[in-house]
């Protein structure tokens, strides 16, 4: 399953302001949306109830895809390997579980709005991430699950690599997060750089699969997961496998700095054009990002899954930095997204937490999945948006109350 299923539409994070805007495309005039907790700040803000965000909006917009989310988180919170990333920000593991099956029976038997509100008022909690400025002010990227074409053997059409997970990748047992290399001795270093990894030859040998082009493969490595639709008109299913602990740089970044696009302008699909006129120039800016990923393959039945191992919902699943928000939760998510004609539309909308991404580090980043495809492609490389989270626990004297 996926612990990185990230984002892209491979833009730069530049600066934190007002909510629900398009953030501004000056530069170093702000603070870093990835911008860390301090020790021992907590993550999450409890909100007085008269300062709730609008959550009858989005009771209005809930249908069957939300509860098949809820249900997913369910079946999650079930197994008991989901105990181990509890107590986080003060919510217990029984408080997590019993708020996701609440807020499903409550979505489910509410015969109005003023009905669901009452309560939820009564029952629940909702808490707002801190965000880049203590303010709540969170990014919201977008990401997709994408479709390429792809071949088991290599050949002049299929020559970009992809790769299984090598035996000497060291991860934290609990976390997942990478380590290091482990060498013949023992101790563990420091994985080399993408661009030296890729010129030394070093996975040869570990090949899963291969793709047509460096961007396509680089697509997938920041996405963490695609469908291939192999040459032979089979289709097979991969996903993130585990990477290397070298630094993230986002593609978007290196293009905005190199003045290959602006910022009103960056979008993968101009991306693609680039790189079909010149392939090195941007493989030189892909290198930039040292960070490499490995994949494997899987069954297709629950593909496209999330960190948490089951299948994410377009629109209705969300990726967070899981080192510092609860798992599985129902969130509401209060930003603006971009039409598939570029029309900017409110966003106010339930989804759940279920997933994490390689550039979504701190509160102020948060990843909304658009879907499965080159529709899903659009709408996620047009998301670029700020705006509030908020998570949705039940009060801790309510907890015992929940029948499952």
């Amino acid at each position: 399953m996926r612990k990185i299923l990230s984002i892209i539409v491979l833009l730069a994070l530049t600066a934190c302001k007002s909510t629900q805007t398009t953030p501004s495309a000056e530069k170093n005039t702000e603070p870093d949306y990835s911008k860390a907790l301090l020790a021992g700040q907590p993550a999450l803000e409890r909100v007085p109830t008269k300062q709730w965000p609008d959550l009858g909006i989005a009771w209005e917009e809930r249908d069957l895809f939300l509860r098949d989310s809820l249900d997913n988180s369910i079946a999650w919170f079930d197994a008991p390997s989901s105990k181990q990333w509890f107590p986080i920000e003060g919510i217990t593991h029984e408080q997590a579980k019993n708020s996701v099956i609440a807020i499903r029976e409550l979505l489910a038997t509410s015969k109005t709005k003023n009905e669901f509100l009452y309560k939820l008022e009564t029952n629940f909690d909702v808490y707002r991430s801190v965000g880049c400025d203590d303010a709540g002010t969170v990014l919201f990227t977008g990401y997709y699950s994408p479709d390429f074409y792809a071949s088991t053997k290599p050949s002049r059409r299929y020559n970009a690599p992809l790769y299984t997970r090598p035996t000497d990748l060291v991860t934290d047992p609990m976390s997942g997060e990478p380590l290091g290399r482990k060498l013949s001795d023992g101790s563990i270093a420091t994985w080399p750089s993408r661009e030296e990894i890729e010129a030394s030859n070093l996975f040869n040998g570990n090949e899963l699969v291969w793709v047509e082009d460096n961007l396509d493969a680089y697509i997938i490595h920041v996405n963490g997961s695609a469908r291939l639709r192999l040459d032979d008109g089979e289709l097979m299913y991969i996903g993130y496998a585990g990477k290397t602990d070298r630094p993230y740089t986002g593609l978007g970044a290196s293009i905005l700095k190199a003045g290959l696009l602006p910022t009103n302008k960056l979008s993968l699909r101009n991306i693609r054009r680039i790189y079909d006129r010149n392939p090195k120039q941007i493989s030189t800016l892909i290198d930039k990002n040292e960070s490499f990923v490995f994949f494997r393959e899987y069954d297709g039945g629950s593909w496209p899954a999330g960190s948490l191992g089951v299948p994410v919902t377009a629109e209705r699943s969300l990726a967070t930095d899981k080192k510092i928000f609860p798992r599985g939760g129902l969130v509401l998510v209060d930003t603006n997204i971009r039409s598939l004609t570029g029309e900017t539309q409110t966003f106010t909308q339930f989804m759940v937490d279920q997933d994490t991404g390689g550039a979504i580090r701190a509160p102020g980043r948060a990843d909304l999945f658009m879907g499965i495809g080159p529709t899903a492609g659009i709408k996620a490389g047009n998301q670029y948006a700020e705006g509030n989270l908020y998570y949705i626990f039940l009060k801790p004297e309510s907890v015992a109350a929940v029948q499952h």
